[in-house]
């Protein structure tokens, strides 16, 4: 080791972002509430990286949020508050698109990675109460892919992901983002939930039946359209279930209207992930999909839409380490 040089560990996490399709069953009468279909997206990441330091700091976007999941995490795990916590890039926040669990799961695995103890991603979730209705996230993070779990029990553990499959490479996903807008989050989601009237059993029961017998199946085969539909219908059921809460079957007016358009387009699988606003569209054909995202923007050209295009993405989260030197203090 040369003179007045000190050799330090760099841990570096990408989480990726994910899209909630919905609910299946939110009347809970079997023992499990909620259970989820998801998919997690190529392109749109949360990017952590953090190495040793004299204390807590964190910069970059959403640092505030990072260095609060820093601080319960090491106080709950007893790790020293020493680490320097730098975001190159951040998941909008309270956008639908799972910025909070990929946040906190990405700076909780790079913390353990660090002082070098091995913590179950379930674990990390649990500590930082991640995961209270949906396992989708977590999924998305450990595995990638499409995701089914299969709602919250009666343990109050995270839901357990029951299925995981891999999204067909050709298919991509327009996104629909709102500048600026935000869904319910927060106390105001508790509130909401409390609000809702109780779901019917026998709407459950068909939106399980529709994405075990409709949806799964198009999936594996590589039916961009018969998923898509399927998504569309349990896209209207949950949003028309969440208006009164959220102002309409979409939170977005904007959002919605070009999700109207999409589905007068023949695109069937559109909706709004999670609380929104951010919607999106299933779409089987990649050249397809960038004549979509050309004509959302000339036709959005002003006001607060910013449209992408991505990829599915059939992988969790990427946890890098890598030494790095400095001069010597």
């Amino acid at each position: 080791m040369p003179h007045g040089v000190e050799y330090f560990g760099e841990v570096r996490v990408t989480a990726p972002a994910r899209l909630h399709l919905g609910f299946l069953d939110m009347n809970g009468g079997l023992g499990r509430r909620f259970g989820s279909l998801g998919l997690t997206l190529d392109g749109l990441s949360t990017t952590v990286r953090v190495r040793p330091s004299d204390r807590l700091r964190a910069s970059g976007p959403s640092a505030e949020r990072a260095l609060t999941v820093a601080r319960t995490l090491c106080e709950r795990f007893r790790w020293p508050a020493t680490a320097d916590i730098t975001l190159a890039e951040a998941i909008p926040e309270h956008a639908g698109l799972g910025s909070g669990t990929q946040l906190g799961l990405a700076v909780g695995s790079a913390l353990a990675q660090l002082h070098g103890r091995a913590v179950p991603v379930r674990v990390l979730a649990a500590e930082l109460e991640r995961g209270a209705r949906s396992g989708i996230g977590i999924g998305a993070f450990e595995n990638g892919g499409v995701i089914l779990d299969g709602g919250r029990g009666p343990d109050g553990q995270p839901p357990p992901v029951i299925a995981r499959l891999p999204c067909p490479e050709p298919w991509r996903v327009l996104l629909i983002l709102h500048r600026d807008g935000q869904g319910l989050h927060g106390a105001d989601e508790m509130r909401a939930f409390h609000t809702l009237p109780p779901f019917p059993a026998e709407r459950a029961a068909h939106l399980c039946r529709l994405t075990l017998m409709t949806a799964l199946p198009a999936l594996v085969e590589g039916d961009a359209e018969g998923f898509g539909r399927a998504v569309g219908e349990l896209q209207r059921t949950v949003g028309d279930h969440f208006a009164p809460v959220q102002g309409g079957r979409f939170t977005s007016p904007a959002v919605a209207e070009v999700l109207e358009w999409l589905e007068a387009e023949g695109i069937p699988g559109v909706g709004q992930s999670s609380w929104g606003p951010t919607g999106f569209a299933i779409v089987g054909d990649p050249g397809d999909g960038e004549a979509l995202l050309a004509a959302a923007r000339r036709r959005w050209a002003d006001g607060p839409l910013e449209f992408r295009l991505c990829r599915a993405r059939n992988d969790g989260a990427t946890v890098q380490t890598a030494g790095y030197a400095r001069p010597a203090a």
